[in-house]
């Protein structure tokens, strides 16, 4: 596994760089890691910062620097950062270190982890293999319509680890995952239409469509839900209520 996340780092770097082939990739992202799910949610297991963290910015670093990622992603990533520091100084800013916050959830919550488990198979290593798939196939336009999402999924990794481990409140946290949330979806919306058009046109093989098309599909539903049905109504009220309760 390690090794095939390799090669395919390689194959965008020279794709971007040594040969200048003008794709219109918006942005990539391979992450060599163990199936591990928490780094969704951050705010119920707060790993530390390591190996996920340096190899998702590395990640990041070697699709921008070849000319991969589209000026409005990198843009959206910087000013999200900005943000962040921005509403933790003067919105939400950090509590006291002698107080703990208690987690939004219980740790040992089978439901949610399977939840989160769930999206990061959908939304991370499926369009990963989806990607590398069409890598072999010269399947281009499905490498072109699927990066982006999982390029900005690598940076929320990278975003939510900061935010944990840099000691960001409960609602920066969660800003996070609503921010990079929302853009996605419009990401997957993109997706979709290019792996439709990719019908009429009849330049990828039957197969490859089909699983465009599912994998676009099963991102929008997730993550309309996730934002719609889970972060808005159920997780930003539970982590306002923490932040605003007395702590101990």
């Amino acid at each position: 596994m390690a090794l095939l996340l390799n090669n395919l780092i390689t194959y965008l770097y020279d794709l971007g760089i040594r040969h200048r082939t003008p794709l219109l990739l918006n942005g990539g992202m391979l992450q060599r890691r163990k199936p591990n799910t928490s780094y969704l949610y951050p705010i119920i297991i707060h790993p530390m910062w390591g190996f996920r963290q340096i190899n998702a910015l590395a990640v990041i670093i070697v699709v921008s620097a070849s000319g991969l990622v589209s000026i409005e992603d990198l843009a959206f990533v910087i000013f999200s950062i900005i943000y962040m520091y921005f509403i933790s100084k003067f919105a939400f800013p950090p509590p006291p270190p002698s107080s703990k916050e208690p987690p939004v959830f219980a740790e040992k919550n089978k439901f949610l982890s399977l939840y989160v488990f769930v999206g990061a198979l959908i939304g991370l290593f499926f369009p990963i293999a989806y990607i590398f798939d069409g890598i072999l196939e010269g399947d281009k336009v499905g490498i072109e319509a699927a990066a982006p999402h999982v390029f900005l999924l690598a940076s929320q990794v990278f975003m939510e680890e900061l935010a944990a481990a840099g000691g960001f409140s409960l609602p920066i946290r969660i800003f996070v995952l609503i921010f990079y949330n929302s853009r996605r979806i419009f990401n997957v919306v993109e997706w979709l239409s290019i792996e439709i058009s990719k019908v009429e046109a009849g330049g990828s093989s039957r197969r490859r469509v089909q699983i465009g098309k599912g994998l676009a599909v099963a991102n929008l539903a997730y993550w309309c839900f996730n934002l719609f049905g889970f972060l808005l109504p159920v997780f930003l009220p539970k982590a306002l209520k923490i932040y605003y309760s007395p702590q101990d």
